[in-house]
């Protein structure tokens, strides 16, 4: 056996390092050793998506913002609670990330891209993703034809169907469906010519047999654009059988412009056809609505009230005169034929 080497004092300085020695320390006293402090976890996608389920859209941007990439289920969860809240603020801040990643191509999140923009009234936003998309289905056509209907702008809705038509794409009975929701919110009887057209084109070119909805349809056209009179005798030349559903829809249109003998004439029969529909405690129809212009003055926005009922009638007379002086003739083929002369024009 080979004699134990003596060890250097560096060796017992090295296997001695960070102990305490004895004079350092009370005898008897314990020694305390501080255990070394784990540092939090860094945020991960599923801190965003629990953000997103909770409906805090504010932190889960700002987590994302710190450099958190989001997978699907966050974008979609992300988009709908920024469509349910109607926040622009929040969707202006969507895309930026959306964008980036790569689901910018996803068809479904693109339409939910659409819908947060629709939501909020930010249509031109909703168009310049409409228009960047690298594939659209028939899906996506119909969205920003609704969305144009539901924000209002009806004639921009139905630019992008003739858009559509041109481009070769055959429309569904669907589509048919928002083109009368746009020719309802434009309310002129240019609309309302139009309507009338579309609806006679998808049988004679399409091939699509009219349904209780396209009815409905046309019937709602008649009456945002206060056809009262012609939306009555158009029920009454339907080819089936009046629903509740039917007069109950001209009781409220009759409701909203104030005609109270036929709000009461269509109650009275939707009534004979359901009594439960019967109302105990009717509420008194509202007065004709007052019509609103808007002036520029002085660089500020200065509204002026008009209570004349005839207000938008005779702008229609003197646009009309215009048009003819200038050689237009309408086609008024496929109006109802108890409609005047005049309203036809």
């Amino acid at each position: 056996m080979e004699p134990t080497k003596p060890r250097s004092p560096n060796q017992w300085y090295n296997q001695n390092k960070g102990y305490p020695h004895p004079q350092n320390v009370n005898r008897g006293q314990a020694v305390e050793v501080q255990a070394p402090v784990d540092s939090p976890p860094p945020p991960s996608v599923n801190d965003v998506l629990m953000l997103c389920n909770s409906g805090k859209v504010k932190e889960a941007l700002e987590l994302m913002e710190k450099g958190v990439k989001a997978d699907w289920n966050c974008f979609y969860k992300l988009l709908e609670r920024v469509k349910a809240s109607k926040s622009y603020e929040d969707a202006k801040k969507v895309p930026d990330f959306f964008l980036q990643s790569t689901f910018r191509g996803d068809l479904s999140l693109n339409h939910m891209v659409i819908e947060m923009y629709s939501s909020c009234e930010a249509m031109t936003d909703a168009r310049r993703v409409f228009d960047h998309m690298p594939n659209r289905s028939m899906d996506t056509w119909l969205l920003m034809l609704n969305a144009n209907a539901d924000n209002g702008l009806g004639g921009d809705g139905l630019q992008l169907f003739e858009q559509m038509r041109e481009l070769g794409l055959k429309p569904t009975e669907d589509t048919f469906l928002a083109v009368f929701s746009a020719c309802a919110s434009v309310e002129s009887v240019d609309a309302l010519e139009e309507a009338f057209l579309h609806f006679e084109s998808m049988k004679s070119e399409y091939g699509i047999e009219p349904e209780f909805k396209h009815y409905m349809g046309l019937l709602g056209v008649l009456g945002k654009c206060r056809h009262l009179n012609e939306a009555e005798d158009f029920i009454e030349k339907l080819p089936f059988e009046c629903t509740v559903e039917v007069w109950d829809a001209l009781r409220n249109y009759a409701r909203i412009h104030g005609n109270v003998d036929l709000e009461d004439h269509a109650e009275e029969l939707m009534v004979s056809l359901d009594p439960s529909k019967a109302v105990a405690d009717k509420i008194p129809t509202p007065p004709p609505r007052k019509y609103t212009a808007i002036s520029m003055l002085d660089g500020k926005n200065r509204i002026s009230e008009f209570r004349n009922p005839t207000l938008y009638k005779d702008d229609e007379k003197l646009k009309a005169a215009g048009m003819k002086e200038g050689g237009y003739v309408p086609d008024t083929r496929y109006v109802l034929h108890d409609i005047n002369q005049e309203a036809k024009e």
